[in-house]
C-alpha cells in the first residue's frame, strides 16, 4: 500500500509561481508511474501532468504545456510539480497519484491505484 502525501499548495497571483511536492511511503517508489491531475469547483477531476520511473518520459495536460514541469527525485521518494506563469483557471485542489504498470503516450487515460489528499492551489486574477 502506497501512501502519497501532497504539500505547497497556497495562494499566489496570476503570473506568480508555486512548487507542489508528493512524498511517497509504503511501496516501491520507483516503480510507479506518477501523476499530477486536479479538480477545480463544479468541474471533474482532470490530468494535469505524468513521469515515468525513470523520467525518461513525461506527458502533460495541452492547458499547462510550456508552463508546469513534473519532474521526481527517486532517492527521495518524491515527486514535483513546478507551476509557473500560473492562470486563475489553474485555480483547483491538486492531487497526485500512482499507478503500477509502464508509462504511456495516452498517459491520464489509465486509472491510478494510489492518490493522496490533495492541496488546494489559488491563483487570483
Amino acid at each position: 500500500q502506497v501512501q502519497l502525501v501532497e504539500s505547497g499548495g497556497g495562494l499566489v497571483q496570476a503570473g506568480g509561481s508555486l512548487r507542489l511536492s508528493c512524498a511517497a511511503s509504503g511501496g516501491t517508489f520507483r516503480t510507479y508511474v506518477m501523476g499530477w491531475f486536479r479538480q477545480a469547483p463544479g468541474k471533474e477531476r482532470e490530468f494535469v501532468a505524468g513521469i515515468s520511473w525513470n523520467s525518461g518520459s513525461t506527458k502533460y495536460a495541452d492547458s499547462v504545456k510550456g508552463r508546469f514541469a513534473i519532474s521526481r527525485v527517486n532517492a527521495k521518494n518524491t515527486v514535483y510539480l513546478q507551476m509557473s506563469r500560473l492562470k486563475h483557471e489553474d485555480t483547483a485542489v491538486y492531487y497526485c497519484a500512482a499507478r503500477r504498470g509502464y508509462f504511456s503516450d495516452d498517459e491520464g487515460r489509465y486509472p491510478y491505484d494510489y492518490w493522496g489528499q490533495g492541496t488546494q492551489v489559488t491563483v487570483s486574477s
